[in-house]
């Protein structure tokens, strides 16, 4: 699953018309629609707020608005770049003011999919990948050893707590939870106790 990184805006000029393209995230249809309402509010004196949503864990909803422009040369367009970069959670709206020259069918397609395209590539894209939390339990006499021997495998806990016994919490990508539960359950020779938390994700950059 892919999302824009941050939230942001960037102005593309083309002959005399401004076209201006915003970028936020959306954890629903609901957090969409809000974010384009609030937007469109404050840029009501704009010859058009075109827009363009994909939403859900799997970006199964989807949505556009051309907002008076000629159908099909604006949310479309915009819409296609976002399912193209494989983006959900993500909502665009491209802002323009007409400059006094029209840019025909062709032209405002282009113009509408260069701009959100721009913005993307502006703000960065991330891929969200499943991880649990496991909290890991040792008593002290174990612990020293047990932290050396993660920091050895290139993980750092998230936190680590110290009363009765020792307790680190270790983030876990979903694939490799079973071989890190039998790699804990090794190293500490069966004496660790193991908690899984609820799953999450953790965002890891792409590269353009």
């Amino acid at each position: 699953m892919r999302m824009i990184r941050q939230a942001g805006s960037r102005e593309l000029e083309i002959r005399k018309s401004r076209f201006v393209c915003t970028l936020a995230r959306a954890a629903g249809e609901a957090e969409a629609a809000a974010f384009l309402a609030r937007h469109r509010r404050a840029h009501r004196d704009a010859t058009h707020n075109c827009t363009a949503y994909v939403v859900g864990e799997h970006g199964e909803i989807a949505k556009s608005s051309d907002d008076g422009e000629p159908a099909g040369t604006a949310g479309i367009p915009m819409l296609e770049v976002l399912t193209r970069r494989g983006l959900t959670g993500t909502v665009a709206v491209v802002t323009r003011y007409f400059g006094g020259v029209k840019l025909g069918a062709g032209g405002l397609a282009r113009a509408y999919a260069q701009a959100v395209a721009g913005t993307v590539d502006a703000v960065g894209v991330v891929e969200l990948r499943p991880v649990v939390t496991v909290t890991v339990g040792v008593d002290h006499a174990l612990a020293g050893r047990f932290l050396g021997d993660l920091h050895g495998r290139g993980v750092r806990p998230g936190d680590v707590r110290y009363g009765e016994g020792v307790e680190a919490d270790v983030t876990v990508p979903v694939p490799d939870l079973d071989d890190f539960e039998a790699w804990a359950a090794q190293v500490t020779a069966g004496r660790a106790s193991l908690r899984r938390g609820a799953p999450g994700y953790v965002e890891v950059p792409v590269s353009p």
